[in-house]
C-alpha cells in the first residue's frame, strides 16, 4: 500500500498546516482555559473549505478525498483537537448524513451554510441510558397525521449552543427494537427544543458539549432522513466515518504531543548534557515515534479503505482503538519527560494529554471497538 501523498493532497496538509499556525495557535490554550467557542474561526474554516470535506461541489463542497479530510483533520488536531472536534462533526457526522438521506429541497438549503460555517449541524445519538448501546434509545417520535411529535433528552452533543440543526434519533415503533429507530432533521427554529449548559470536561474545552432536549417538537414527515426504522442503520453507517475523524483527531495529538518531547528534551540540560542523550529517554522516544507511526498507518488505511468503497468497519475500528489508546500513551510519556514543567500550564503536554484521554471514548469506547473488531475476524 502506497502512502505517497498526490499533489493536491500535499497542498490540503500544508495550507491547513498554515491556518492552524497562524490563525488557530495563538487561541488554543485561550479556549481551553476559558471554556470558549472558538466563534472567530468558523468563517475563515469555512472559507477554506475546512467544512466542505465529503459534500458535492453542487452545494459548495469540496469533493476532496477521505485522505485529504484525514490529512486536514490531524493537522488541526495537533494545535487544537477542540476545532478538529468541531470540523469533524460538520465533515462525518451531518453533513453526508443530509447529503444522503435529506430531500432536494433540504440539501439545497442547508448544504450551502454547513460547508461555509453558517450552519452548524449536531449529531443526537447518545442519551442518559444509550451511551455505547446505541440500540436503548429512549427518545421517540409518535406519528400524528403528517407530523411527528419527538420527546427525549441527548447527551454529550456537540456544538449545541451553536447548532441550526439537530440529527435526531428516536423510536418510531419500540416493539421493533432497533429496528424501530428512525433519524428525523430537527431545525433549532422548532418549539420545543431547549439546550443544557456546557459539560465542565477535562479537555476539548473549546467545543461545547451539552444535552439537548425536545418536549413535544413537532416535525414535518419530510423531515424524517430515510424510512422508519432506518435510523440505527443510519447512525452506524455514519459512526464509520465518526471513528475515522476520531482517530485522526488522535494521531495529531499523538504527534503533536511527540514533536514536543523531542524539542524539549533536546533542550532541557541536566548534569550537563541533554537529557535527549540518555539512553532511557531515546528508548522513552523511540517507543512513543513507533506508536505514533502505526497509528499512522492504520488511519491512513481505513482512509484508503473508505475511498475504495464498500465496508470499512473493521479498519476504522482498529484505527480508532489503536490511534486513542497511542495518544494516551504517548502524551503520559510527554508529560514524563517533560518532569515538573509537564504538570503545569507552561507547556501544551498537558493539555494534549487530557484531549487524548477522550479520543478513547467518543465515537464509541475501546471496548466497544474491541468488541466490533472481534465480530469481524471472527466472522
Amino acid at each position: 500500500m502506497n502512502f505517497e501523498l498526490t499533489e493536491e493532497q500535499t497542498l490540503i496538509r500544508d495550507m491547513v498546516r498554515e491556518f492552524v499556525e497562524n490563525d488557530v495557535k495563538p487561541i488554543a490554550g485561550e479556549i481551553d482555559k476559558e471554556h470558549r467557542f472558538p466563534s472567530e474561526s468558523i468563517a475563515p474554516m469555512g472559507e477554506l473549505g475546512l467544512f466542505g470535506f465529503n459534500i458535492d461541489e453542487a452545494y459548495g463542497g469540496s469533493e476532496a478525498d477521505v485522505l485529504s479530510y484525514a490529512l486536514a483533520t490531524e493537522e488541526m488536531a495537533k494545535v487544537s483537537a477542540a476545532h478538529a472536534m468541531i470540523m469533524g462533526s460538520q465533515c462525518s457526522l451531518t453533513g453526508p448524513i443530509i447529503q444522503k438521506y435529506a430531500n432536494e429541497e433540504t440539501k439545497a438549503r442547508l448544504l450551502p451554510g454547513v460547508v461555509s460555517g453558517e450552519k452548524i449541524g449536531c449529531f443526537c445519538l447518545s442519551e442518559p441510558g444509550a451511551g455505547c448501546d446505541a440500540a436503548g434509545q429512549q427518545t421517540t417520535a409518535v406519528r400524528q397525521g403528517d407530523s411527528y411529535v419527538i420527546n427525549g433528552s441527548k447527551l454529550w452533543i456537540t456544538a449545541a449552543p451553536q447548532g441550526a440543526f439537530y440529527i435526531v434519533f428516536a423510536m418510531t415503533d419500540k416493539s421493533k427494537g432497533v429496528k424501530g429507530i428512525s433519524a428525523f432533521l430537527v431545525e433549532r427554529d422548532n418549539p420545543g427544543i431547549s439546550i443544557g449548559l456546557p459539560e465542565e470536561k477535562m479537555g476539548m474545552n473549546g467545543s461545547d458539549t451539552c444535552s439537548v432536549s425536545f418536549s413535544d417538537c413537532v416535525v414535518a414527515e419530510s423531515a424524517r432522513l430515510g424510512a422508519e426504522g432506518q435510523g440505527f442503520s443510519i447512525a452506524m453507517e455514519t459512526l464509520d466515518g465518526g471513528r475515522l475523524s476520531c482517530s485522526a483527531i488522535a494521531l495529531g495529538i499523538a504527534q503533536s504531543a511527540l514533536d514536543a518531547t523531542i524539542t524539549y528534551t533536546k533542550e532541557r540540560i541536566q548534569f550537563g548534557k541533554p537529557i535527549a542523550a540518555n539512553q532511557g529517554v531515546q528508548w522513552m522516544l523511540v517507543e512513543m515515534a513507533n506508536q505514533v507511526d502505526c497509528a499512522r498507518m492504520l488511519v491512513y488505511r481505513a482512509a484508503a479503505a473508505k475511498m475504495a468503497g464498500g465496508d470499512y468497519t473493521r479498519e476504522a475500528a482498529q484505527a480508532k482503538l489503536y490511534a486513542s489508546e497511542a495518544a494516551t500513551y504517548v502524551t503520559q510519556k510527554a508529560v514524563q519527560l517533560h518532569g515538573g514543567m509537564g504538570y503545569t500550564k507552561s507547556y501544551p503536554v498537558e493539555r494534549l494529554m487530557r484531549e487524548a484521554k477522550l479520543t478513547e471514548i467518543f465515537e464509541g469506547t475501546s471496548e466497544v471497538q474491541r468488541m466490533v473488531i472481534a465480530k469481524h475476524i471472527l466472522a
